[in-house]
């Protein structure tokens, strides 16, 4: 049984696969049947004819797996019925001797005599329990055989459903096999008319290899005159930064100056003030110190003297002279801690003014901290460059034509053909660095984001013109049909005067 729920559980993830995979292979046809019209030898047709026969085989070899488990399925349930067969045949004898042995008791006297042959009333009570745990039993065995049967019938009918729907996988499997022998006549049809047209799609790719060569070229020097614009205002910048931060340095030491002179001022005075707290504070300390020694020796000496009333009057009179010039210490220690405390806050408020000032003549004379680019920061996740999914024909690099072999494509970017119609977007934000207009017709953007680059090439119509700020997914143009009739997007990344592959940058 865990094998028949294993084997369910991956025809259901098979099933699920192929389902998805048919969706794609209906896109693709829906695609292919609108680009017919237009692009008759065009690699983006062959490569989706290619995408679709891959998918069809994978199919194909989806359906085999599921046939394998269906097999498996259909040899399991034989011997789950097998097994259970044999344990209603064991049912069945059991029952039978029950059967013998219920009818030779069968009578009602034999019952009744059973019964009323007991010693006593208990032993009577027992025998008429085990006489109906008999009748009970009898019948359970006679459920279990019925429930058996029922069993065996129930997977019979599974096992003949998993045939039936072999049998119709297979007739299934047979039509995939001949869609998809009748998919690769057609890509072979494609390649023959490809290589029977051979003399002239080769002049028109080296035409269009020539043309980008000169595009690049055009590229190449747009990048290097930003770059050098973009250093020579970086040096002046530098140089204005470093005149500002001077002449900002020069104000900050003045007016730090000033804040030394005034605190240095204040804190002579907070010292005078601290000083003569110290004095008075001894002074008080003192005072207090010979008052208590004065009371004490009175104490002694009245203590001595037996005292009378006139000496009571000079002990209250000497502790109270004791306690005001104790009162007179605390106030004079207070007014110290004050004046120390002065002391230190002023120190600290110096150092602050301080700060403030040197920030505020930065702040006076312009003085900033320049943020560089976040473009680099976003690698893998920037947008796609079209407002419509695509496929990828010609990747980055070099790179063999998928027919001819004698020809190798030199890509600075990726090329993806789109559906008529689609407009090319920004991938990020930025400034348009320049719009060209090349020999064929179409037309180029170039937009900069700090010290990278993004191009969009094979354009019909440009929406953007030079020196516009653009956002991410801002739209910059139509992309325009290539010379074998699809329509296609030349995007390119660049870091700073070197090409870099797209695919490591645009999440799609």
């Amino acid at each position: 049984m865990f094998g028949l729920h294993q084997g369910q559980q991956k025809k259901e993830q098979l099933q699920k696969q192929n389902a998805e995979l048919k969706k794609q292979i209906a896109q693709i046809n829906t695609d292919l049947a609108k680009t017919r019209s237009e692009s008759k030898l065009s690699i983006s047709y062959l490569t989706s004819v290619n995408q679709k026969l891959v998918l069809r085989e994978k199919v194909y070899n989806n359906t085999q797996k599921e046939k394998r488990f269906i097999e498996d399925d259909i040899y399991l349930r034989q011997l789950e019925i097998n097994r259970q067969n044999k344990e209603l045949a064991v049912l069945r004898k059991n029952y039978a001797e029950v059967l013998v042995n219920a009818y030779k008791n069968k009578g009602v006297q034999n019952k009744v005599t059973f019964i009323l042959s007991s010693k006593n009333l208990g032993e009577a009570i027992r025998r008429v329990q085990y006489l109906k745990q008999y009748s009970d039993y009898q019948d359970k065995k006679a459920a279990e055989i019925s429930d058996a049967a029922n069993q065996i019938k129930k997977s019979i009918t599974q096992k003949q459903n998993s045939v039936k729907e072999k049998e119709n996988l297979l007739v299934n499997q047979q039509k995939d096999l001949a869609t998809i022998n009748a998919e690769r006549a057609q890509k072979e049809q494609l390649v023959a008319d490809f290589k029977k047209n051979e003399s002239k799609l080769t002049a028109e790719l080296k035409q269009k290899q020539v043309q980008s060569k000169a595009l690049e070229g055009q590229i190449r020097a747009i990048i290097a005159e930003e770059i050098r614009i973009a250093k020579a205002e970086e040096e002046a910048r530098k140089k204005a930064e470093a005149e500002k931060i001077r002449l900002a340095k020069l104000a900050a030491e003045r007016e730090k100056a000033r804040i030394e002179a005034e605190a240095k001022a204040r804190a002579e005075a907070l010292e005078r003030e601290r000083r003569i707290a110290e004095a008075e504070a001894k002074r008080a300390a003192e005072l207090a110190a010979k008052r208590a020694e004065e009371e004490r020796k009175r104490n002694e000496e009245a203590a001595r003297a037996e005292a009378n009333a006139r000496d009571e009057a000079r002990k209250i009179a000497a502790k109270k002279a004791s306690d005001e010039a104790a009162a007179n210490a605390k106030v004079a220690a207070d007014k110290l801690a004050a004046a120390r405390a002065a002391e230190a806050a002023l120190t600290k408020r110096k150092e602050e003014e301080k700060k403030a000032a040197e920030s505020k003549a930065m702040t006076s004379y312009g003085v900033t901290t320049a943020a560089g680019s976040s473009f680099a920061d976003n690698r893998g996740r920037l947008g796609y460059p079209a407002d419509r999914a695509g496929q990828i024909t010609h990747r980055f690099g070099r790179q063999p034509h998928p027919v001819f072999k004698n020809i190798t494509e030199e890509n600075n970017g990726i090329k993806i053909s789109v559906p008529s119609g689609t407009r090319a977007k920004s991938v990020y934000p930025g400034s348009v660095s320049s719009v060209l207009a090349n020999n064929d017709g179409t037309k180029t953007v170039i937009i900069k984001h700090g010290g990278y680059f993004t191009i969009y090439s094979n354009l019909g119509n440009v929406s953007v013109s030079k020196g516009q700020q653009v956002s991410s997914g801002t739209p910059v143009g139509t992309v325009a049909q290539d010379f074998d009739g699809a329509y296609t997007l030349d995007f390119q990344v660049w870091n700073g005067s070197t090409p870099v592959d797209p695919l490591g940058w645009i999440s799609y």
